[in-house]
């Protein structure tokens, strides 16, 4: 059995009378990958076990068990990390403002909403103007996509006159470094900015009105649901805009 499955003895017997559920299950799995050349992602392989075992199984489990023990394709293995940071490297643009707020550009960022850690949750994005400190433009989203942002930038780029050389900052998330992001700002003459990589520092007012924001709602009412807490997002961000007293840039 050992060498069908291609494991140590030790290895065998350390894990023979293992309490772990799923190591019996991780071996049908790593047999059925090995016969089909490592080639196969958590679908193919869950029709193979269904197939030729037997076994009714739903695909999220076997996914699940193949992300435990780490049986993905090498070429996988090769591509993921190395696409990831070369398409970071290629996309992410300088900081322009170098920490400097006091200056005509715009910031934004994605932040969630959730009542609890582990419970569902919404997505806002939010486009702030550095002179003002007003927002321009947000959008709640439950889904932390692409389109997320693309609208909100759509939203603030609608109701703006002249963009043209507008620096617009951001941190080095997905949504930011994507081509459709890139395209939008470019063809309305807007410059890019990005925070440096791990550097929240670099993005701090947008940063701390989210914060704000959630200090005043989450935390000062008692909301029942995740309907109720976006209705009171609402709420605030047209209060924020037209009533709440702060500091503002003369």
């Amino acid at each position: 059995m050992c060498e069908v499955l291609e494991i140590s003895t030790s290895n065998y017997y350390k894990y023979r009378e293992t309490t772990d559920p799923d190591y019996q299950f991780y071996l049908l799995i790593k047999k059925a990958f090995k016969e089909n050349r490592e080639s196969y992602g958590y679908r193919r392989i869950t029709d193979e076990m269904r197939e030729e075992y037997g076994w009714v199984v739903n695909h999220k489990k076997v996914w699940r068990i193949m992300n435990k023990y780490g049986i993905v394709a090498k070429y996988i293995k090769d591509l993921k990390p190395n696409y990831n940071k070369q398409r970071a490297e290629e996309q992410a643009q300088a900081d322009h403002l170098q920490r400097n707020f006091q200056q005509k550009a715009w910031v934004t960022d994605v932040t969630y909403l959730s009542l609890k850690r582990n419970g569902p949750r919404a997505y806002l994005c939010t486009i702030l103007d550095l002179e003002t400190r007003d927002w321009i433009a947000y959008r709640i989203r439950f889904h932390n996509d692409i389109p997320l942002v693309i609208d909100t930038l759509n939203q603030a780029i609608f109701q703006t006159k002249d963009l043209n050389g507008l620096v617009l900052h951001s941190d080095q998330g997905f949504q930011f470094l994507s081509t459709e992001y890139k395209k939008v700002c470019e063809s309305n003459g807007i410059v890019i900015s990005h925070s440096r990589k791990g550097n929240p520092l670099d993005n701090a007012v947008i940063e701390s009105f989210h914060s704000i924001l959630k200090k005043e709602t989450l935390y000062n009412n008692d909301i029942k649901s995740l309907d109720e807490y976006i209705q009171l997002v609402k709420e605030w961000m047209t209060f924020y805009n037209t009533k709440r007293r702060r500091n503002r840039k003369k």
